[in-house]
């Protein structure tokens, strides 16, 4: 189920004229998908610095994570999970664990290290944001302009074989 039927209200003025109308669907899907594919670079970012040592590398050595350390598993959580997600290749599984990962993060590491909830004592605000961004794909899957879209149109158009 790749199409979403979310209404928003339009803008109205004071007069009761729309002064916006309702994004048409397709350039709420594009907008979506702009999102998944930005938000997904980005997250590839993270994962590639604490592996690979990429984009100034992870520690203050500009070193690699051990793949066996929590950093590691991140990293690889990351870098995968994004790569799929900008692609749009098995978004919802992965999305949701990559959410998971951030609220871990969020909660171990930013909340848990300085013992102060909101994110503007504890510098949590990014991995907030990637959790609730993942969990929104996670529900809602990568949209029509995905692999994951393609696969699902061409499941809906292959005809059924009755037995």
């Amino acid at each position: 189920m790749l199409t979403m039927e979310v209404r928003t209200p339009d803008i109205i003025s004071h007069q009761g004229k729309a002064m916006m109308p309702d994004m048409i669907p397709r350039h709420r899907m594009a907008a979506l998908t702009a999102l998944r594919v930005a938000a997904g670079f980005a997250f590839v970012s993270h994962g590639a610095q604490k592996l690979l040592g990429w984009f100034g590398g992870f520690g203050p050595d500009g070193g690699t994570a051990d793949l066996l350390s929590r950093f590691g598993a991140a990293g690889a959580i990351e870098l995968v999970a994004g790569l799929c997600i900008v692609l749009g290749i098995a978004t919802r599984p992965l999305a949701f664990v990559a959410s998971g990962e951030m609220a871990v993060a969020y909660f171990w590491m930013h909340w848990g290290r300085t013992s102060e909830m909101w994110w503007w004592h504890n510098r949590g605000e990014l991995p907030l944001l990637y959790a609730f961004v993942w969990l929104l794909f996670s529900a809602w899957g990568a949209g029509p302009f995905s692999i994951d879209g393609w696969l699902e149109k061409r499941r809906a158009k292959r005809p059924t074989v009755a037995p």
